[in-house]
């Protein structure tokens, strides 16, 4: 796994992050050392795609990057014939998404699509995975999104939503960044780099609230919505459909 350097460098000046060529190269080492408890929520994740998932319907993970929960759905469908649509709007994650799935006999059941989240049509899904992509969505599609996928999904499916958060009350908001910064600190990133990432994020991140989140899912009209792994400023959400 070759180690995320992308910031470790002083920067004249920070450009506003993307997901290129350079962050796919190290995106599995930036994700573990920057996204708390990632493997643990894509092998629950996976786990309940298995479960939720129903014949002849669509998984669609949405925001897909370069396959990590792909790869452990394929693991935990393995004897099962299922089909899943996995976008990402960069092109560089795409194309290692592809060369990953050389290796599986059965990659014919996903289809990865390079395009917009907001652009695709999403229907007969039993499935929806969205992994710390709505966050980078302009907030007047992030309704549209969820609208559509409400819209979309059959009887009983599923929404697994994770994202960084940020709390209302300013207090616990500013306890969550402490912690936060910790363990990025704990896991040996400086403090230049965590400076100038999160100036890079400013404005292409913006994270919501849970309370938003959760009025967003429900105005769309899932029927049940939970909060199943929480820490400080990331959260991982699933909503029912009746």
């Amino acid at each position: 796994m070759e180690k995320d350097q992308v910031f470790a460098g002083k920067k004249l000046k920070t450009q506003p992050f993307e997901f290129n060529q350079e962050v796919a190269r190290v995106f599995d080492d930036m994700l573990n050392r920057s996204v708390p408890f990632y493997q643990e929520s894509i092998r629950r994740q996976s786990q309940l795609t298995a479960q939720f998932y129903q014949p002849g319907t669509r998984i669609y993970d949405l925001g897909c990057s370069h396959g990590n929960l792909g790869m452990m759905i394929l693991g935990q469908l393995k004897e099962k014939p299922f089909k899943m649509v996995a976008v990402d709007s960069s092109k560089p994650m795409i194309e290692k998404y592809s060369k990953r799935l050389e290796k599986y006999d059965k990659s014919s059941q996903i289809d990865l699509v390079c395009g917009l989240l907001e652009d695709m049509q999403i229907k007969d899904a039993s499935v929806v995975l969205i992994n710390l992509t709505l966050q980078f969505l302009d907030k007047e599609k992030r309704d549209k999104l969820i609208k559509k996928i409400y819209q979309g999904m059959n009887s009983k499916g599923i929404l697994v939503l994770t994202e960084k958060i940020v709390h209302e009350s300013k207090t616990l908001n500013d306890l969550q960044t402490q912690f936060y910064t910790a363990f990025k600190r704990e896991n040996g990133y400086s403090k230049l780099e965590i400076s100038q990432k999160r100036d890079a994020l400013e404005k292409v991140l913006v994270p919501d609230s849970i309370e938003i989140h959760q009025n967003r899912i429900l105005n769309a009209g899932f029927a049940k919505f939970d909060i199943w792994l929480k820490w400080f400023n990331f959260a991982s959400m699933i909503a029912i459909k009746r």
